[in-house]
């Protein structure tokens, strides 16, 4: 299996584990008020979204043999837009719907912590 059909995996299983994460919180919050649920939803797509966006522009690029310095910066910049594209989704989700904050950032929170500890563990397995 070439390296970039791996990595194309891990993305998928990643973006699924994120999506079950966002589902599950919600669905939990859900279970006190159904606003809540639908805040909680709001911050784990403020995560997920954002990391949808990146990983099919990065695998758009894949396939072109960038110059080394392009390839740096093409992913800071891929980086930058993900975090400015997390920042205006939580602004629009607390200042124009009016999210309860706390099922939004713990549902925040807890897709970042997936995004950051599922890798390893999907390396590990794989």
């Amino acid at each position: 299996m070439s390296v970039s059909l791996l990595s194309r995996n891990v993305a998928r299983k990643l973006l699924l584990i994120q999506l079950l994460v966002v589902f599950i919180s919600g669905t939990l919050f859900s279970l006190k008020d159904p606003f809540w649920g639908v805040s909680a939803a709001c911050g784990g797509m403020a995560v997920f979204l954002p990391n949808m966006l990146f990983m099919i522009f990065a695998w758009r690029h894949q396939a072109h043999t960038p110059v080394k310095g392009r390839m740096a910066w093409s992913f800071a910049l891929g980086e930058a837009f993900k975090v400015l594209a997390t920042f205006v989704l939580l602004v629009v989700a607390l200042a124009v719907f009016k999210a309860v904050f706390l099922p939004l950032i713990v549902t925040w929170v807890s897709v970042l912590v997936v995004q950051i500890l599922a890798p390893a563990v999907i390396n590990n397995k794989g």
